[in-house]
C-alpha cells in the first residue's frame, strides 16, 4: 500500500498524492533545467523576388550532458544542417536561445552532440545511468520539450530489450531498448 500525503491544492479541496506520484513530480521538476529545445534553420532565397529569409528546417528535444555545454539530441533533429552545410542550430535552455555547433554525430544510432557556450550556472546536466542492469518492466520517463511550447512528461515501462530496430533508409540499430512511453 502506497503512503499518501495530504497536499493543499487551490480552493477548498485537498488532494492526496502517494509516494510514487510525489517521486514522479519531483523527477519532472528537477529535470526541467536540463531539457533543451533545439531548432535548425537555414537561409533560403526566393527564386522570383530574390528575397532571403530564414526557414525552419527541424526541431526536437535534447538534454544537457555536462557543464561544458554539450547537448545530446537525435541526429534527425540536426540532419537538415548537416545536409545543407549552411544551416544554424539554436538551443533553448530556460528561455535562453544559444547558438549551437554540431560537434559529433552517429547517424546510424540517430544520435548527435551539439556544443553551446553558456555559463556553467546555466547548464544543469542530467545524471546518466547505466543500462547494464535494466530489466523489462522497469519504469521509464520521457521528459522533453518537443515543440518548444513547454516541458512534457510521459511514463511507461521497458517493454523489450536486445532487439534490432531499423531507422532511416533501412539502417539497423542493434541492441535496442524498447519503451512504451509516448515520445513526440
Amino acid at each position: 500500500v502506497a503512503e499518501a500525503q495530504t497536499v493543499p491544492a487551490s480552493g477548498s479541496r485537498e488532494r492526496v498524492l502517494d509516494a510514487d506520484e510525489r517521486s514522479t513530480i519531483s523527477l519532472f521538476k528537477n529535470s526541467q533545467a536540463a531539457v533543451a529545445f533545439i531548432t535548425t534553420t537555414e537561409q533560403q532565397m526566393d527564386f522570383w523576388s530574390r528575397t532571403v529569409s530564414e526557414q525552419a528546417t527541424g526541431s526536437g528535444s535534447g538534454f544537457v550532458w555536462d557543464d561544458k555545454g554539450h547537448i545530446v539530441t537525435n541526429y534527425h533533429v540536426v540532419q537538415p544542417v548537416v545536409d545543407s552545410r549552411s544551416g544554424e542550430i539554436t538551443v533553448t535552455l530556460r528561455d535562453k536561445n544559444l547558438a549551437g555547433t554540431l560537434v559529433g554525430a552517429a547517424p546510424e544510432l540517430d544520435l548527435a552532440v551539439i556544443k553551446v557556450t553558456a555559463p556553467r550556472s546555466d547548464l544543469s546536466p542530467l545524471p546518466v545511468g547505466s543500462s547494464a542492469e535494466l530489466e523489462v518492466g522497469q519504469k521509464v520517463f520521457a521528459i522533453g520539450n518537443p515543440f518548444g511550447l513547454d516541458h512534457t512528461l510521459t511514463t511507461g515501462i521497458v517493454s523489450a530489450q536486445g532487439y534490432t530496430a531499423e531507422v532511416g533508409l533501412n539502417t539497423p540499430i542493434e541492441d535496442v531498448i524498447q519503451l512504451d512511453a509516448a515520445i513526440n
